[in-house]
């Protein structure tokens, strides 16, 4: 019977915004397992990808509202489903597990779930790299379109954030998943961002600390310094910001393994390098997270089929002979989440409600 509730509750998460696709292996419902128990998974099949009242999850549930919001409040605080609260009124949605439960569990990960994430990233890297609409799109870092002319309030990453009141940030579950399973990354741990209600769940659940406006710029210092892609969720409202390394980030390392990764990711810019100012010194080599510069006897290129748009190399360049080029035909992120969610299952065949 338990067995049964989890290939419901498999097929409950692969119709929320971020799939969750079966495998021959079942690895995924080994994971569903490790979250939820048979009586948790009936309860988050309750629930829908948008914020509502425990009166209306309640009713579909057959239960009290007082023993549905227990069951939610319980849920809520594990990381399991999320949380909104508007004034007074408390609201919850299911989330998808990535991009969602899996980060909200940053403090349960083990080598045994690592193992099983690591084993499951591969499938879950196929079905969104069949996908036009996405979660999460690239941002070029400042300094690399400060002389671009005209760049849209939404690739502006930095003025978004001084523009934010609640910001949180905690450990990057993907590094921790990696040092768990024996390959530890060098570059900087307490990288994962959130903002506004985000924020809030990473700091009443402890998975995150609160932070100023100050220093969520001082780590974007640090990210860029370290050669992280920036990779802030594909809305114009910001809600949070990866910093990515390929070595760790599942995402990243699927990319990778495309022939053309600059068709699987929404960015509004390219590098070009110009063979006239190129030293061919290699620098560009050395930042490139996803290889897209090739190197040729005389000067670097920019592989444009490969190129993401992160503005890495652009920062670093001894001799300024990089440059972000806008590129043509990028739509403007949808405004939210919710609407994000919305193009992400409309594309799938699946209404949001």
């Amino acid at each position: 019977m338990s067995e049964e509730v989890y290939l419901r509750l498999r097929e409950f998460f692969d119709r929320l915004p971020g799939g969750f696709p079966a495998t021959e292996s079942g690895v995924e419902l080994k994971i569903l397992k490790r979250y939820f128990t048979p009586e948790e998974a009936e309860m988050v099949m309750n629930l829908k990808p948008f914020p509502e009242p425990v009166s209306a999850i309640a009713e579909r549930a057959g239960l009290s509202e007082e023993e549905t919001a227990d069951k939610l409040e319980h849920l809520a605080g594990r990381g399991c489903i999320f949380r909104v609260r508007l004034g007074d009124q408390v609201l919850y949605m299911a989330m998808s597990y990535l991009v969602g439960i899996y980060e909200f569990h940053i403090k349960d990960m083990d080598r045994e779930l690592a193992e099983l994430m690591h084993q499951y990233a591969p499938h879950l890297g196929e079905a969104w790299g069949k996908m036009k609409n996405k979660q999460n799109r690239v941002v070029p870092v400042e300094s690399a379109v400060e002389s671009v002319p005209s760049v849209a309030d939404y690739d502006q990453i930095r003025e978004m954030v001084k523009k934010q009141q609640d910001i949180a940030v905690a450990d990057c579950i993907c590094r921790v998943e990696m040092g768990l399973l024996g390959h530890p990354c060098e570059r900087p741990l307490e990288t994962c961002l959130e903002f506004g209600y985000a924020a809030t769940y990473y700091i009443e659940n402890g998975i995150g600390r609160r932070i100023s406006v100050v220093e969520c710029l001082e780590i974007l210092d640090r990210a860029e310094e370290a050669g992280l892609v920036l990779y802030p969720s594909n809305t114009r409202e910001l809600t949070n910001i990866c910093c990515c390394c390929s070595c760790c980030c599942n995402e990243l390392r699927n990319l990778r393994t495309y022939e053309r990764p600059a068709d699987h990711v929404l960015a509004s810019f390219q590098a070009r390098i110009d063979p006239a100012l190129c030293a061919a010194c290699g620098t560009c080599l050395e930042r490139c997270q996803i290889e897209s510069i090739k190197e040729n006897p005389d000067y670097m290129e920019v592989d444009l089929d490969r190129c993401i748009g992160c503005g890495l190399c652009v920062s670093t360049c001894p001799n300024e002979a990089i440059s972000m080029i806008p590129k043509e035909n990028v739509p403007a992120p949808p405004a939210n989440v919710l609407e994000m969610f919305g193009k992400l299952l409309e594309e799938r065949g699946i209404a949001l409600g």
